[in-house]
């Protein structure tokens, strides 16, 4: 920090133009000072106009940067000149040589300018092609990495995703290292303190001691987590586990917890949500721990989370179950789970992906089905989208399609095509690039192209309030959230580098979704034709008739058919364009109708029982 604050803001801060903590900061912007930026990178301030509140920036990435002062003090932070970024920028020789004559003092250096702490991905940016020739650096850092592994100065993680961490003061690594695990407040960092110990396991060859009173103590902390932190403590045994499977000399005591007994305490639900938030090597361990917790029952068990453990669960557990000749286990709970359109987005797309090999006895014509029902029930729903990467899948894999209409005979062709056509998830252009790929593979689905165009142009029968809500939301648009967001547009460009302007850009994202939706609210309403159901005519289930239904065992169900933006399932009533009341259009009185079952996705059989005319 400055001790004295520059001549030219001093005056502004005397004179009470501006607060002495704004001069504060308007100092550090000064004419020779240095800063640095997330996406330009270090730069060197080489003027300023205080009256037009502009900062001229020297950037690494972009060389005489005009600012706005607002925006520069948001964007920009200081940093000292024996800075190592500040040196990359007047002293970059000297970097150089230093580099050559003492690498770890470089290092050290780099990592003293960053907090104490980067990931090897970050230091080979700072480093590699400026300060160490780009052909050269990876066997510059293998050698010197080594040096500052055996010097103890840092702790080296394993991946190069993990930080680098300096070590300070006088103690020993290993005093440094148990002495970062007993100062942790909280469970996260007793897990991050054991992560470093598993990556030096090396400062512990001559003081194993500490090493097995400070693991004994994990247990205490490990039984009152899994009360209320489940998560934690599987990571933190985990953690545990592979300190001791780094060490040659250690071992776990017998009286010591196990992931199988956080296992046996915890609900099915519970578990499933806290181990899919974990890392993939941490989800191993804990996946690999249920035979000893469950015994005899441990497949089913692990079966059951399969499809509630997110992505990186998914594949975790059917490799285990691979690896030791489960697989059928998986196989036929996957083949019930699809058959009731009960199966998650994350288990639909590992069952694309090993369509071919783990997946290949499951991959019917039901996955299909399982897709746009998920996708079209995601769409519908008031939450955040769970299924984008599904819907990402169905148009990046560009045989996935043509693998599934291969094994559809020609009316599972031809349906699940008419289904992706009526799929409001899919724009237009996407729903001509997927029925490209499926007439490429099943040509007799391309009379369904033609005839969507012609369906599409036809009226939509509408009630009349549902039209004037249309149109109400048409209005809204066009003379509310249109203007405001021309404006937000407006003022969020005068911030400036658009790269980095988190307003622009949600202003952007805003501005199409406004767009589209004027559109199809247009186009929507000109198709339009407001009726209010009156004179139906009920010899036939039509738009505007109530229906009764019976199932198998006589029990009565009534459903009454209405417009286009008519369905309310919690009032019984569907719209004759949905699923539900395309079935049920044209039916008769004793005619059987295929209705799927909203509590479990299935189909079943109603036999219609009466008709009569709706009375609004």
């Amino acid at each position: 920090m400055f001790r004295r604050m520059h001549p030219d803001v001093a005056k502004l801060v005397e004179a009470g133009r501006i607060p002495k903590p704004v001069g504060e900061r308007l100092t550090q912007l000064a004419p020779g000072n240095f800063c640095i930026h997330k996406s330009f990178g270090a730069g060197k301030v080489i003027d300023w106009d205080l009256p037009g509140k502009k900062v001229t920036i020297d950037f690494e990435k972009s060389a005489g940067q005009t600012m706005e002062l607002q925006f520069a003090f948001q964007k920009t932070e200081w940093i000292p000149t024996d800075d190592f970024r500040a040196k990359k920028i007047e002293q970059i020789e000297e970097l150089r040589s230093l580099s050559k004559s003492d690498p770890i003092q470089l290092i050290v250096h780099l990592l003293e300018s960053h907090g104490g702490s980067m990931t090897g991905d970050a230091l080979e940016k700072a480093l590699c092609g400026t300060v160490i020739p780009e052909p050269g650096f990876k066997k510059w850092w293998d050698a010197n990495k080594k040096a500052l592994r055996e010097s103890r100065l840092a702790v080296i993680p394993q991946k190069r995703t993990e930080a680098i961490v300096l070590r300070t003061g006088d103690r020993t690594p290993a005093q440094a290292l148990v002495a970062d695990f007993e100062a942790a407040r909280d469970i996260k960092g007793m897990i991050k303190a054991l992560e470093a110990i598993a990556a030096d396991i090396g400062a512990f060859e001559n003081d194993t001691e500490s090493l097995k009173r400070l693991l004994l103590d994990i247990d205490e902390g490990a039984k009152k987590a899994a009360r209320v932190q489940l998560g934690q403590a599987l990571q933190l045994v985990a953690a545990r586990d592979e300190v001791i499977g780094s060490s040659k000399t250690l071992e776990l005591d017998p009286t010591a917890v196990r992931l199988s007994d956080l296992l046996l305490s915890a609900e099915p639900v519970k578990l499933a949500e806290e181990a899919g938030a974990l890392p993939s090597g941490r989800q191993r361990a804990v996946y690999e721990a249920f035979p000893d917790a469950f015994a005899e029952v441990w497949v089913g068990k692990i079966v059951r989370v399969f499809d509630r453990v997110g992505a990186r669960g998914v594949t975790e557990i059917a490799r285990i179950l691979l690896e030791r000749g489960e697989l059928p286990a998986l196989v036929n709970h996957l083949r019930s789970a699809i058959a009731r359109r009960d199966l998650g987005a994350d288990a639909l797309i590992w069952v694309c992906r090993e369509r071919k090999t783990a997946a290949v006895e499951v991959f019917t014509a039901d996955v299909g089905a399982s897709i746009l029902n998920l996708l079209e029930n995601d769409h519908l729903s008031d939450g955040p989208r769970k299924t984008s990467r599904l819907q990402s899948l169905l148009g990046d894999d560009k045989n996935l399609l043509t693998d599934l209409v291969a094994i559809m005979d020609v009316n599972e062709a031809r349906n699940f095509s008419r289904r992706l056509l009526d799929c409001p998830v899919f724009g237009d252009l996407e729903k001509k690039s997927l029925m490209a790929r499926i007439i490429k593979a099943r040509p007799e689905t391309g009379e369904l192209v033609s005839g969507a165009g012609q369906r599409r142009e036809e009226a939509l029968l509408v009630s009349w309030e549902s039209l004037e809500k249309k149109k109400t939301e048409l209005d809204e648009l066009i003379r509310v959230r249109i203007p405001q967001n021309t404006k937000d547009i407006s003022i969020a460009r005068s911030y400036g580098d658009l790269r980095e302007n988190f307003e622009y850009k949600s202003a952007k994202d805003l501005q199409r979704y406004l767009g589209h939706r004027k559109n199809e609210l247009e186009k929507d309403i000109g198709r339009a034709r407001g009726t209010d159901f009156k004179g139906s005519d009920a010899a036939t289930v039509n738009i505007g008739t109530i229906v009764t239904l019976t199932d198998a065992t006589g029990a009565e169900v009534e459903m009454t058919v209405l417009g286009a933006w008519d369905s309310d399932p919690d009032k019984k009533l569907v719209s004759y364009l949905s699923e539900v009341g395309k079935a049920l259009v044209g039916g008769a009185p004793g005619d059987a109708v295929q209705v799927r079952d909203e509590a479990t996705e299935g189909m079943q059989t109603l036999t219609i029982k009466s008709i009569r005319s709706y009375n609004p």
